[in-house]
C-alpha cells in the first residue's frame, strides 16, 4: 500500500525566482501540509536554466528552506542538443505523467498557463492513454503575464494556433482561476477578440468557467514583528525606522522606478529620508545610471541581496513604500503582491498607481498617483512623510493590515480548494 494518500503537485517557476507567484507556490505548498496533504511536490526548472533565461533570482543562500514533506523537483532535459528548449519541457511533462499514474490521489496546480498549464494538459492526455489508473484533479491559475505576453500577442498577430493552444489547455483543467478580477476580464477580452477574428468560442467558456483566486501570502511572516529584531535588521543596513523611502520589487521598466527617482528628487524629502531601491532585474544597471545622474544621487541606495527573512522588516521600517507601476506591452501588474505584503507588515503609507489589478490588492488603503507622473509622486511623498502625523500613519497602517489579511495563505487556500472532492482531501477550513 502506498504510504502517500494525498499529494499536491505545483508546477511553477519556483524559488529562487523573485516573482511573487513563485513565492505564492511556496505559500500554497506550506499550507497544503496543514490542510491534509501528506506530500507536496513542486515541479519546476533547473536553476541554471532560470539563470540563462535572465529571470531575476534571489541570492541562493537567502532562500528559506521548505518544510519536510515538500519536495522540489527540477527534471533534467530529455533528448539532445538539437531541441534545446523542448528538452526541458519534455522533462517536466514526463515527470508529471509519472506522478499522475503512480496510484496516488493527486491535485495538480499550475501557475502560468504557458508553459505550465500546457505541460499539465499534455501530461494528463498521455497519462490517460497509458491505461494506468489516473486519480488527478487539476487547477490552472492564470497570473496575467501569461495572457499579456502570449495570448494577447497571438491575437494581435492573428496567430490562432498559439492562442488556441493556451486557451484550450486552460479550459481543459477541472478548475480555472485567475489571480484578480482584472486578470479574469483580460482573459475574456482577449478570448473575445480571438473569437471575433476566427469564429472560435472561447470567450463564453472563459466567462463561465473562470473564478478569482487572489495570490496566497504568508501573513505570519509580516505580522507582530519584534521591535528589537526590526532595529537590528535596519542597523545592519545602516538604516533607522521611518528614515527611508522604500521600493522593493523587480527592477524592470513596468515598475516605474525612473519615475520614483525623479519624484523623490522633486519632493524635497531627500533632506531627511534616503531612497532605498531593493531588488534585482533586467533594468538594474540602467536604473543605477539614472540614479547616479540625479542631483540627490548621494541619498539613493540599491540593495540587490535582500532575502525572504529580511524583507518584512525593511517594509515595516520604512517611512513610505512606493511602487509606481505602469502598463507596458510585455507586462501589466495583475495584482501587486508586494503591496499586500507591505500592508501586512505595517510601516509608512503605500504610494502606487491603479494599473491592472493593483486596486484589488490595496483597496482604499494607498495614496494613488497617475502613471508616469513624478510630480504626483513627489506630492504623495510629502503627504505621506511630512503632512501626516505618526498617529495618523499608525491608524492608516492598521486599516491597511486588516484589509490585506484576506490574502493570508490559509484563507486563499481554503477558498481555492473548497471545490476539491472531500474524499480526496480532508481539511478543516478557516483554522490557523
Amino acid at each position: 500500500m502506498n504510504a502517500v494518500e494525498n499529494r499536491l503537485v505545483i508546477v511553477v517557476r519556483a524559488d529562487p525566482v523573485i516573482c511573487g507567484h513563485s513565492v505564492e507556490a511556496r505559500n500554497l505548498a506550506e499550507t497544503a501540509l496543514q490542510r491534509g496533504f501528506d506530500e507536496v511536490r513542486i515541479v519546476t526548472w533547473p536553476i541554471d536554466k532560470l539563470q540563462q533565461a535572465g529571470l531575476p533570482l534571489k541570492p541562493l543562500d537567502s532562500v528559506l528552506p521548505y518544510s519536510p514533506g515538500i519536495i522540489v523537483e527540477r527534471p533534467a532535459p530529455v533528448g539532445d542538443y538539437k531541441v534545446p528548449d523542448g528538452r526541458y519541457l519534455a522533462g517536466i511533462t514526463g515527470r508529471l505523467i509519472e506522478l499522475f499514474t503512480d496510484g496516488v490521489p493527486t491535485v495538480c496546480l499550475s501557475l502560468y498557463l504557458s508553459p505550465h498549464t500546457i505541460a499539465v494538459a499534455d501530461a494528463m492526455r498521455a497519462a490517460w492513454s497509458t491505461g494506468l489508473p489516473v486519480n488527478v484533479t487539476t487547477i490552472a491559475e492564470a497570473v496575467g503575464s501569461d495572457v499579456t505576453n502570449v495570448v494577447r500577442t497571438a491575437v494581435e498577430e492573428g496567430r490562432l494556433g498559439a492562442a488556441a493552444h493556451i486557451l484550450s489547455s486552460y479550459l481543459s483543467q477541472d478548475h480555472c482561476v485567475a489571480v484578480s478580477e482584472y486578470t479574469k476580464q483580460l482573459i475574456i477580452t482577449e478570448s473575445a477578440a480571438l473569437d471575433a477574428q476566427h469564429g472560435t468560442r472561447f470567450a463564453e467558456q472563459c466567462r463561465q468557467r473562470i473564478s478569482v483566486s487572489y495570490p496566497a501570502i504568508d501573513a505570519d511572516a509580516y505580522l507582530n514583528l519584534d521591535d528589537n529584531i526590526l532595529d537590528d535588521v535596519l542597523a545592519a543596513r545602516g538604516l533607522e525606522r521611518d528614515e527611508y523611502v522604500l521600493f522593493l520589487s523587480r527592477l524592470m521598466p513596468a515598475k516605474g522606478v525612473e519615475d520614483l527617482i525623479a519624484g523623490y528628487e522633486l519632493s524635497g524629502v531627500h533632506a531627511d529620508k534616503e531612497l532605498i531601491i531593493a531588488g534585482r532585474g533586467p533594468q538594474a544597471e540602467v536604473l543605477r545610471e539614472v540614479a547616479a545622474a540625479s542631483s540627490v544621487s548621494h541619498r539613493i541606495r540599491f540593495l540587490d541581496d535582500v532575502g525572504d527573512a529580511e524583507k518584512p522588516y525593511l517594509m515595516a521600517g520604512c517611512a513610505a513604500f512606493v511602487l509606481p507601476s505602469k502598463p507596458r506591452p510585455e507586462f501589466v501588474e495583475t495584482f501587486g503582491i508586494a503591496l499586500a505584503e507591505k500592508m501586512l507588515a505595517g510601516g509608512g503609507p503605500v504610494i502606487t498607481t491603479v494599473t491592472g489589478g493593483i486596486g484589488e490588492a490595496t483597496g482604499d488603503h494607498a495614496l494613488v498617483v497617475p502613471v508616469e507622473d513624478p510630480a504626483a509622486i513627489a506630492a504623495a511623498l510629502v503627504r505621506a512623510v511630512v503632512d501626516t502625523s505618526r498617529e495618523e500613519r499608525a491608524e492608516w497602517a492598521e486599516r491597511a493590515r486588516e484589509y490585506a489579511l484576506q490574502f493570508d495563505r490559509r484563507n486563499v487556500f481554503d477558498r481555492l480548494f473548497a471545490n476539491v472532492p472531500r474524499s480526496r482531501v480532508e481539511f478543516q477550513p478557516n483554522t490557523p
